[in-house]
């Protein structure tokens, strides 16, 4: 995206078709906080001569809060406090609104947001760029969701009259960051909108010549391999001379001064209007696994991404796709798998489109950041292999990572016939691998060969029903509603000492108040599904499609959520063609929310650890901020209790 000249940051909403619903405004009321004047004449204030603090007012809230363009300010400015541990992210929000107009025909005016490093009192940096990122909140349904990068370390927004933007600022610490205490500013200056660069005045003429000159560049020094030494002198100078030529061309004229490069963080860029939001990271003494404690496998739609960005199965284009989507959800601390949806809810899941014995696996298969994997019970691209299953298998069990493995074959299966393909293909895996690990979600027994009673107990008998057949029951958090001490009966059905596993998902339910991640839900209802997951005792988690938008054919498509289902249900992330013309994919707040879960699951694990389970539901407990999926907090100030709690009792 073009930031600079007469082109500030101000992405439009996208359109959204599919699903009615969601909102505009979330946290604070309308009948209070500060109110403005949008009364000035348009146009008439210069902003170079006002307080930015008088234009603009600028206030911060948690990463839980969901903050809408009706969000109306209900505090005053104050210093950011963060605490993280080292291979952590903590994020925050900076909120705008403009209590006048300063800008053009639409815009109550532009604001420039600059950023800084953080530097601790012994020299420590965390970089802009590379630890410190800004997104904007552009809604979706009139929600608050998708976050879209913005430049750094300077980028100019343009706001709306009577409306609120939101930046989400991202703090990533390394494993290796030294702990401390670290200082920055963030500043926010009201501008004008400039006139156009002299980039944009260039003519076609100019611009080509400017081109030819950088072109010959690459030509006099291409190829200089076995040239005279003189020869290769001369053509430097030469290159030299056009390079010159090529930077003091008027393109590059607002970058360079008479005395050298312009310094983008000058001071004299930053004037006393400016408006300075004091951000505070307190980075702790202790790491955060780079192996998540608890596997948490999405997936990811192959055929969306086929439908969308127009790759033909099995193509270069579409291997590289499948990478891009995998390689990125793993800074989630997501263990990802690609799915393609059969009849009768058959589906085939992979997390790696290569054979196992293609050098990609082992790369996949031993990041140390992917906690589970899914091997396909056939060919993810269809090919002549004689006996495939059982060559993966082989291949995948002398390796290290085989631990990591499993097998999920059928999605939620409903009566005796579709139970009994799991069990049919669950024995030719476990003729090859008798350690194969099955995984089976379901949400009720066979409809048609009742296991009980009742449907709870026919849905707790499904285990002894489907031994030795799955090792992995994976059941819908909806089934036990808000008794949550129905999780005691399914895990006494269970045989851990024979490797069974109890696992959980998420998906059209469960419905609010429990948590869950469809869009309009609170922030902290979305952090805490894995709060509920590390209470109620699962060992791992999954959800169905992290992609899974309706059906489209080019990728700055119209985002259409899937009827029938929950805002949101399906979809955690966005095609970044949506929003402008990069092709890195687009998080939601949800998805945020949900790395925010699983970096608090690894608090309570680290607790459990030293003090027992027992002590960490008492500190659940004890600080309010979890006691069940009806009785959760909905403010932020408990969880930053119980992660500081965490950290005076564990630090080295």
């Amino acid at each position: 995206m073009d930031n600079t000249g007469a082109n500030p940051q101000g992405i439009v909403v996208p359109p959204v078709e599919g699903v009615a619903g969601g909102g505009t405004a979330y946290g604070w009321n309308d009948g209070g906080g500060v109110h403005f004047s949008n009364s000035s004449p348009r146009g008439s204030i210069d902003p170079s001569e006002v307080l930015t603090s008088d234009l603009v007012h600028v206030w911060c809230l948690p990463s839980t809060a969901n903050v809408g363009p009706q969000e109306i300010p209900s505090r005053h400015l104050e210093p950011i406090n963060l605490l993280a541990a080292r291979n952590e992210r903590e994020s925050v929000q900076i909120a705008l609104r403009p209590k006048a107009t300063w800008g053009g025909s639409g815009s109550a005016g532009v604001v420039q947001v600059q950023c800084c490093d953080l530097t601790s009192t012994s020299g420590d940096r965390l970089v802009v760029g590379q630890s410190i990122t800004l997104r904007r909140v552009v809604s979706i349904l009139g929600v608050p969701d998708a976050l879209v990068p913005l430049d750094l370390p300077v980028s100019q927004i343009n706001l709306a009259p009577g409306e609120t933007t939101a930046l989400w600022v991202s703090i990533d610490v390394p494993s290796a960051q030294p702990q401390g205490q670290y200082e920055g500013e963030f500043f926010i200056t009201a501008i004008k909108a400039e006139a156009e660069s002299p980039s944009q005045r260039l003519g076609k003429a100019d611009r080509y010549q400017l081109y030819s000159e950088l072109r010959n560049c690459l030509d006099i020094m291409e190829p200089d391999e076995g040239k005279p030494l003189d020869e290769v002198v001369e053509r430097a100078k030469s290159v030299t001379t056009s390079l010159r030529r090529a930077l003091l061309s008027p393109v590059f004229s607002e970058f360079s001064t008479d005395n050298g490069p312009v310094d983008m963080m000058d001071e004299d860029a930053i004037s006393n209007l400016t408006v300075r939001v004091k951000l505070n990271l307190t980075v702790w003494d202790f790491v955060l696994p780079a192996t998540p404690s608890l596997p948490a496998v999405f997936g990811i739609s192959d055929t969306v991404i086929e439908d969308r960005f127009g790759v033909e199965h099995g193509s270069d284009e579409w291997y590289e796709a499948l990478d891009q989507h995998f390689k990125w959800l793993l800074h989630y601390r997501i263990s990802p798998y690609f799915c393609r949806w059969g009849g009768n809810m058959r589906v085939l899941t992979y997390t790696c489109p290569w054979p196992a014995d293609h050098p990609k696996s082992d790369e996949y298969f031993s990041d140390p950041r992917l906690a589970a994997y899914a091997v396909p019970y056939s060919q993810a691209v269809p090919g002549a292999a004689q006996d495939y299953l059982q060559k993966e298998i082989d291949i995948l069990r002398t390796k290290s990572h085989w631990k990591k493995a499993y097998f999920y074959l059928w999605d939620e299966p409903l009566n005796l016939e579709q139970y009994d393909m799991v069990r049919s293909m669950a024995s030719k895996i476990h003729t090859y691998a008798p350690d194969a690990r099955v995984l089976t979600t379901y949400y009720c027994g066979p409809s048609d060969a009742p296991l009980g009673p009742t449907p709870f107990e026919a849905f707790v008998k499904v285990p002894k029903f489907l031994r030795p057949h799955t090792q992995i029951y994976c059941t819908s958090e909806w089934v036990l509603g808000d008794r949550e001490d129905l999780a005691k009966e399914i895990v006494s059905e269970l045989q851990p000492e024979n490797g069974e596993e109890w696992w959980t998902y998420v998906c059209l339910g469960p419905s609010d108040p429990h948590p869950n991640w469809h869009i309009g839900m609170r922030g902290t209802q979305h952090r805490a599904v894995f709060w509920r997951v590390w209470k109620e005792g699962a060992t791992g988690f999954l959800y169905w499609g992290a992609n899974c938008y309706e059906k489209a054919t080019v990728p700055s498509a119209e985002i259409s959520f899937r009827r029938g289902l929950p805002p949101g249900d399906g979809v955690l992330y966005y095609p970044g063609e949506v929003f402008s013309s990069s092709h890195q994919p687009v998080a939601s707040v949800r998805l945020e929310r949900i790395l925010s879960g699983l970096q608090d699951l690894e608090y309570l694990q680290l607790y459990t650890s030293r003090y027992g389970r027992g002590e960490g539901l008492a500190l659940l407990e004890k600080t309010g901020m979890y006691l069940g999926p009806e009785r959760y907090t909905l403010e932020h100030t408990p969880i930053d209790v119980m992660r500081g709690e965490i950290f005076n009792t564990c630090r080295s």
